[in-house]
């Protein structure tokens, strides 16, 4: 009896969240990670591309502008990506 009543106050719970949630979002709410700015990927990428130019490995470079390697990887792929798609 007692896990019965359990599971139904679970249930109210989560409708209740879940109600919140669909009122913050038509407050415009935006949940999760903040987007980056364009600008500072491109000025990130620019310094690492000059540091790997002077001879740094790609880790340093990306130590540099405080990502990791896999980060400025991934950076760099999408901005392949973007630039192959406009040309």
């Amino acid at each position: 009896m007692l896990a019965t009543l359990a599971q139904y106050e679970r249930e109210l719970i989560v409708e209740r969240v879940n109600a919140g949630i669909a009122a913050a979002r038509q407050n415009g709410t935006r949940f999760g990670r903040p987007l980056s700015d364009p600008a500072v990927i491109a000025d990130k990428l620019a310094i690492a591309q000059d540091a790997r130019g002077k001879g740094r490995t790609a880790e340093d470079a990306a130590r540099l502008v405080g990502w990791s390697r896999a980060t400025l990887y991934r950076h760099q792929q999408a901005r392949a990506a973007r630039e192959s798609t406009t040309t």
